[in-house]
């Protein structure tokens, strides 16, 4: 059973959405087979030769079958993985005007019945209306596709003698159907480009947190080494004229050298330090913060009075850090809880779980745990992380006790 769910849930939001989409559209082509092209084949009864009734069948499922591969090709344009498929529209509307045409002339010469003509036509045209709607960029140009095929479909009714009473309801007819059909697939293609749109920005915000996160370690660094490196080399060309004078004060200069490079030694290290060391408190508040923006429901629960170690502080930071990259890169989440809690001999839980995981990873198993688990160790802690019931995921961080009090802080 997991399996057969399983092409649904690994899907993204957008990913489920495109899905759903396409194959509501894919119905269509049936939906305009059995509907319409059957009604030709029953027509047969109704005084309609044979031979006529198979051909027009044959006409609307052509025509099914080619305005749906156009929307398929005009869904893929919308995503951004072709190009806008503007010959197959031109085929789209030469095969639907053909037809059209065809099917007025029968009606005009008397082989087909109103009855019969007219909601054919009117189905053509709808489905055409729906498809080339799709891949029109400009809002007012998706509005002006139905009353066109209104327009031509009165005119040729005009111009075969049938008359101006059906004249009028083959607009009417043609003209509400295909406004309702631009409606309908101009709003999906809209949503469905929203939600990729949404979801590339989601990726976006992501790298440039990244890139934000370097930028500031790179300034820092620049702070830190500009001055120092400035006067190192200020007092080495100093010592390289006073050496060449044989002036005994460039030994003084050189031992200045020395202890400058020196402290920027221990300036660099600080850095890093601050740079791989993960702040608790700090690393809690940005996952609450990143996953809220990301549209989830987050719960972060803090059980900790006062400082713990420095070297806990880390490696429970790192844990928060690689847990809500995982939220966020991995499933479909909607809530999330981050918990930690310190018991009565100080022992530390971390606990962080999410919905929306998939039941089997999309790919081969990543580093980001096994590194956790070298950096618990460090602090005598362990990690467990795997699937639970109810298509959640749990990942708990546990730390031996350090004599530290419980209480209870709620962000």
């Amino acid at each position: 059973m997991a399996k057969l769910t399983g092409w649904w849930k690994n899907r993204s939001s957008a990913g489920k959405v495109e899905l759903y989409t396409r194959w509501s559209f894919h119905s269509f082509v049936l939906l305009e087979i059995f509907s319409f092209g059957l009604n030709a084949l029953g027509s047969a009864a109704k005084e309609t030769p044979a031979g006529i009734a198979v051909a027009v069948m044959l006409l609307v499922s052509a025509h099914a079958v080619v305005t749906g591969f156009h929307t398929s090709r005009a869904l893929d344009w919308i995503v951004g993985r072709r190009e806008r498929p503007v010959r197959l529209a031109v085929t789209v509307v030469v095969l639907t005007a053909a037809g059209c045409l065809t099917l007025i002339a029968l009606r005009g010469a008397g082989t087909l019945q109103g009855a019969v003509a007219a909601p054919i036509v009117t189905g053509m045209t709808c489905f055409a209306t729906g498809s080339l709607v799709l891949c029109v960029g400009r809002l007012w140009r998706k509005w002006c596709v139905a009353p066109a095929w209104a327009a031509g479909s009165a005119l040729t009714v005009l111009a075969l003698g049938v008359g101006v009473g059906e004249a009028c309801g083959y607009a009417v007819g043609v003209l509400l159907t295909g406004l309702f059909m631009s409606l309908a697939y101009g709003f999906s293609g809209w949503l469905l480009k929203t939600v990729y749109e949404l979801d590339h920005a989601r990726e976006l915000q992501a790298q440039l947190a990244v890139a934000e996160e370097r930028l500031r370690f790179g300034r820092d660094l620049h702070d830190v080494m500009g001055r120092n490196l400035a006067v190192i080399a200020l007092k080495s060309e100093l010592a390289v004229q006073l050496a060449r004078r044989e002036r005994p004060e460039a030994v003084d200069q050189m031992i200045e050298v020395q202890r400058i490079a020196r402290e920027s030694q221990r300036e660099v290290r600080d850095v890093v330090r601050g740079y791989r060391e993960a702040d608790l408190a700090v690393e809690l508040e940005g996952a609450r913060g990143v996953l809220s923006a990301a549209g989830m429901d987050c719960l972060v629960e803090f059980e900790a009075d006062r400082a713990l170690p420095a070297e806990v502080q880390s490696a429970l930071g790192w844990v928060v850090r690689e847990a809500t990259t995982n939220v966020l890169r991995h499933g479909d989440a909607r809530t999330c809880l981050i918990r930690l809690t310190a018991d009565d001999g100080g022992a530390l839980t971390l606990l962080v779980e999410n919905d929306g995981a998939p039941e089997a990873p999309a790919g081969p198993p990543g580093s980001g745990l096994a590194g956790l688990r070298e950096r618990l160790a460090v602090v005598d802690g362990t990690l467990r992380a795997g699937p639970v019931d109810g298509g959640r995921f749990r990942l708990l961080a546990e730390v031996p006790g350090r004599g530290l009090r419980r209480v209870e802080v709620r962000a």
